[in-house]
């Protein structure tokens, strides 16, 4: 007979009606953290790390449907979070449930807080979103498609990071204005924090004094930098000059789970014996955005990151139609140099950085933020709020990111 208590009763005892048996810690609020994507799960720890140290108050975590769902049990359980599984989070009640994606909400029962989880509000929906007529792409995110649930608005709060994005909600969805409140971006602030300890980014990626670190943006999908133009990756590679450069790769968590981990060691392989620089998916990006003397990008959201760090964007093909009009993502397309393929890559870098016009950059990045730097002043407020507890006297303080790693340094990565 098992001296162990069942798998059955572990991820319940926090939340049993008998918890005072089984819980050593008593807690007075229950938080739900709504993982969809890994991509909607790094933005949800820039939110519920604010609670750290909070003995009042516990999270769990639980792994909502989406068609990118993969990898998300190999990131809760890197986290090491209390998770549920997804039947039983949809019956148990909570004081806050925390997403930054939208499928399933309106089966919790708890208030929701709903973050964008990139830059932003960028993305037009693809044409048929959810077997739904056609009226129009809406703007993911501010979509009444997404945001209405049989005549009800499901997120009590929807975050914003800018002010002009009231003005795009109410054009999408006017009767969720009520909802939305402005509280910034925490990978700009982030961003902005990391951009002193420039030097340290590059020595970890063993850029020396005189070379020029290039590092390569791609988000997911058929339109993505990857997905039109991987011979511009390759060419990168093959043709700047190995004492002059590095190229450092920053791929989407949706390409690393979309086709696997062995998939994309097995096509890189090749790149990275002649000096590709692959940053680990398991590590944070924004030390080699930081970086970067050139940043080759597409129509994602690192790329609008990357115009925040003073070094000029490159685009490769940005797919027509896939980008809202009136978003910074496509006034950042709008004038960043294409690189193209019949032309010497160096000497297309050389020209952008000649070309480089920081007030057009910074009249892009200031559409990301109204709130700069103050991310996790206003979120935990937000939070605290919502809990109807008195926050922490202590002030919450953005760090600057952790050095960067690659795949040849994971450990992950080595040991196969």
């Amino acid at each position: 007979m098992s001296l162990t208590m069942p798998d059955v009763y572990r991820p319940l005892v926090p939340v049993r009606l008998d918890v005072e048996r089984w819980a050593t810690r008593r807690t007075r609020r229950k938080i739900l953290a709504v993982v969809h994507t890994v991509t909607s799960g790094q933005r949800l720890l820039e939110a519920v790390r604010l609670l750290e140290g909070d003995a009042r108050v516990q999270v769990f975590f639980t792994q909502a449907p989406d068609v990118f769902s993969h990898g998300v049990d190999h990131f809760l359980e890197r986290l090491g979070g209390l998770v549920l599984p997804w039947h039983q989070a949809v019956q148990l009640p909570f004081d806050l449930a925390v997403a930054a994606a939208h499928g399933g909400l309106q089966e919790l029962h708890a208030p929701v807080i709903v973050l964008p989880h990139g830059a932003g509000h960028n993305k037009l929906m693809p044409a048929g979103q959810r077997g739904r007529p056609v009226a129009g792409r809406g703007i993911y995110g501010l979509d009444r498609q997404w945001l209405i649930q049989d005549g009800r608005l499901v997120p009590e709060t929807i975050v914003l990071a800018h002010h002009e994005d009231l003005t795009r909600l109410g054009r999408e969805c006017p009767e969720a204005l009520p909802a939305a409140e402005v509280v910034g971006d925490p990978c700009s602030d982030r961003i902005t924090a990391s951009l002193p300890q420039r030097a340290l980014y590059r020595d970890a990626l063993g850029a020396g004094a005189r070379q020029q670190l290039v590092t390569v943006c791609s988000t997911w999908g058929p339109g993505s930098l990857l997905g039109r133009q991987w011979e511009l990756l390759e060419r990168l590679v093959d043709e700047l000059p190995r004492e002059d450069f590095r190229v450092a790769l920053l791929l989407h968590p949706h390409i690393w789970n979309a086709h696997g981990e062995w998939q994309i060691r097995s096509w890189l392989a090749g790149l990275v014996r002649s000096g590709l620089l692959v940053i680990s998916q398991h590590a944070d990006w924004v030390g080699a955005l930081v970086a970067a003397d050139h940043i080759v990008g597409d129509h994602g959201s690192v790329s609008l990151y990357g115009a925040m760090t003073g070094v000029p964007v490159l685009m490769g093909n940005v797919p027509d139609g896939d980008l809202d009009p009136g978003s910074p993502a496509a006034e950042l397309a709008s004038f960043a140099p294409r690189l193209h393929a019949d032309r010497p890559l160096d000497r297309q870098l050389a020209r952008a950085a000649a070309a480089y016009r920081a007030e057009r950059y910074e009249q892009v990045t200031s559409r990301i933020t109204s709130e700069p730097g103050r991310f996790a002043v206003r979120m935990r407020a937000l939070i605290y709020r919502k809990l109807r507890l008195r926050a922490p006297a202590v002030r919450p303080r953005t760090d600057h990111a952790p050095l960067p790693v690659t795949v040849r340094h994971d450990e992950r990565w080595a040991a196969r």
